[in-house]
């Protein structure tokens, strides 16, 4: 395996690894970008259809104009900026490669990759949350019909679907699959349908639940899976009803791994926030600093592109100051 020497490596290539790309390339310094999957893997992972919250100045980087059709961009429209500002910056980014871990020596960071090995005097880890899933934990969640992902509606049609969750993404899906002619069916730990959900979709969802026309039970759980139905746990009683997919939309973690093994320490709660600065966001190892959606441990819905972007700038005026 080869060994590169680098200033600085930044672990993860989404919006949040991208502007600190952009913040040390200004500033002349040696870094990579190490990504496991495609550029800004987990917007490329969104639902097809997808429409962002934020409007499409609080997702630009660097005062690079976003333009968008309408005020809040989609899922391609935002694909297409984040590719556009890496190429015509000529960001240095590695894709399709897995860090393994983080060591810090005396005088240096290694990184071990899929494909390198990398020394380096800083790391900066964005690495999101997207792609570790909240499981379900009962029987049959490991049945080919079942997925933690939602893509496109398409393939559900005139299927019986089970949506588990009430969040933005659970309700976009039951949505979609209701309106490309499935038979939806809503299970929700809560009494209703999440307040942080699209201010103007939440409308919509609520009144198609009670047209009837969007099926969903409140206070209730999935207790196991089959092949062709499921079996969920009511307040009132328990109950089967036919099913060809579960779509388990329960929300996703960080890489806690990663965390631990580079030494970072999590707060001893449920909420697992990793130790860093938020100043200067080093965290507790020296020269080894958090960004975006990774700060907020097992509270995903508190960072996001619009308010961790400065951290990126926040980390190089720090990184700056003790070279």
């Amino acid at each position: 395996m080869k060994t590169e020497k680098k200033d600085i490596v930044i672990i993860g290539g989404g919006p949040i690894g991208i502007a600190c790309a952009l913040e040390f390339q200004k500033r002349d310094w040696d870094y990579v970008v190490i990504e496991k999957g495609a550029l800004t893997n987990s917007l490329f992972n969104y639902p097809k259809n997808m429409t962002f919250f934020s409007t499409s100045e609080k997702l630009e980087i660097d005062d690079i104009p976003f333009i968008s059709n309408n005020a809040k961009p989609n899922r391609d429209e935002a694909l297409e900026y984040y590719r556009r500002v890496t190429t015509s910056n000529q960001l240095q980014i590695n894709l399709y490669e897995t860090v393994n871990s983080v060591q810090k020596g005396a005088q240096h960071f290694t990184i071990e990759s899929s494909k390198s090995r990398y020394i380096s005097n800083q790391v900066i880890l964005c690495t999101g949350f997207y792609d570790i899933p909240k499981m379900l934990n009962i029987p049959g969640e490991q049945l080919n019909k079942v997925t933690h992902y939602y893509k496109e509606a398409h393939n559900y049609t005139l299927q019986d679907v089970v949506i588990v969750g009430a969040s933005n993404s659970a309700v976009d899906a039951a949505l979609e699959i209701y309106r490309k002619g499935g038979r939806v069916t809503m299970v929700v730990r809560g009494e209703h349908i999440g307040e942080r959900v699209k201010y103007w979709v939440r409308p919509d969802i609520i009144n198609r639940i009670k047209e009837g026309n969007i099926k969903a039970y409140f206070n209730s759980e999935i207790k196991s899976i089959e092949n062709h139905q499921i079996t969920i746990c009511t307040p009132d009683k328990e109950i089967e009803i036919p099913n060809d997919f579960v779509i388990a939309l329960t929300g996703y973690l960080p890489n806690f791994d990663l965390l631990s093994q580079s030494g970072i320490t999590l707060s001893d709660d449920k909420k697992a926030i990793p130790n860093y600065n938020p100043e200067t966001m080093e965290s507790n190892v020296q020269g080894l600093y958090l960004a975006g959606v990774i700060c907020g441990g097992k509270e995903t819905h508190k960072w996001f592109i619009e308010n961790s972007r400065i951290h990126a700038k926040k980390i190089a005026e720090h990184i700056e100051n003790i070279k």
